[in-house]
């Protein structure tokens, strides 16, 4: 190697090394000048707070939802899976009040469990709901009834859901964060997210209108339009459904009382429904046979 080949060697060393240097100074100087001083606190509520990550505060996590707090965008009581003394240590943390907590719960659009609503045949295959419905909507005949495979059951962190005798969800409010992850799961999308004071409620999502349906499911709303007679400036009928207008006076059960199948009812606080007195009552424990067999 000549001594020429060597000198210019030397210098791009020596250049390249001067200029990461230079760039490696400059990326502390606007790394120091432009950085954001983190709150303290953040660290301090994201522990506090029980890292379930639910999205039910309506943020993408709790760490999201801790920043929510620190900017006074929301307020300790809208985590529902906090307990209260959780809430009062955030709110103690960031000096601020608790606030109120609105509780949200999963409610249902469908009451036909296997007693009450037929299959064409047996399924058998995987058991999720999400692959029976891929074979022809699910062996279900009302093609927007609950599959009652237990998808929902599966994917609740919250053991709030738990799959009745007949096949059929059912959702403990006092458990339930609503969170949402049984109205992702769902393929009939039968469940949304309410306030637990929505109790008056239309467990049916089944849009044919008329009797016949009842051979299929016997607590199918047929559209009749007694509910929105009884309750004219509450219910109205929308593509043969009863639609519920919560702004208004929800909190009476007139409209359930002359509902022939039930299909729109009232859900007490321990999670029970209650049906209209002209309601038809269903007795049978037994599964129906499906049509095909």
């Amino acid at each position: 190697m000549t001594a020429n080949t060597l000198t210019a060697t030397f210098t791009a060393i020596v250049t390249f090394t001067a200029i990461s240097a230079v760039i490696a100074l400059l990326l502390i100087f606007f790394a120091r000048r432009f950085a954001v001083q983190e709150d303290p606190r953040l660290d301090l509520v994201e522990q506090t707070l029980p890292n379930s990550n639910c999205g039910a505060c309506g943020f993408a996590g709790c760490r999201q939802f801790a920043e929510a707090l620190l900017q006074h965008k929301t307020n300790p009581g809208q985590c529902s899976v906090s307990d209260e003394e959780q809430r009062r240590q955030v709110a103690d943390i960031l000096q601020v009040g608790i606030g109120t907590v609105n509780q949200l719960t999963a409610r249902l659009a469908c009451a036909g469990g296997n007693n009450v609503a037929r299959f064409h045949a047996h399924y058998s295959g995987l058991a999720t709901c999400e692959a029976a419905a891929q074979v022809n909507g699910g062996a279900k005949v009302c093609q927007w009834g609950c599959l009652g495979l237990g998808d929902c059951e599966r994917v609740c962190d919250f053991d709030a859901i738990h799959m009745s005798p007949h096949s059929l969800p059912l959702v403990r409010e006092d458990l339930c964060t609503g969170c949402g992850d049984c109205v992702d799961i769902c393929p009939k999308d039968l469940f949304t997210i309410h306030p637990v004071e929505h109790r008056l409620w239309v467990a049916c999502n089944n849009p044919v209108f008329g009797d016949e349906l009842l051979s299929y499911c016997e607590v199918a709303c047929t559209a009749c339009g007694r509910c929105e007679k009884d309750a004219p400036d509450l219910i109205t009928i929308q593509n043969n459904l009863p639609v519920i207008d919560y702004t208004k006076n929800h909190r009476n059960q007139a409209p359930i009382q002359r509902c022939p199948t039930g299909a729109i009812l009232w859900i007490g606080a321990d999670g029970r429904c209650e049906y209209g007195k002209q309601s038809v009552k269903v007795l049978r424990n037994s599964s129906l046979q499906p049509l095909n067999s």
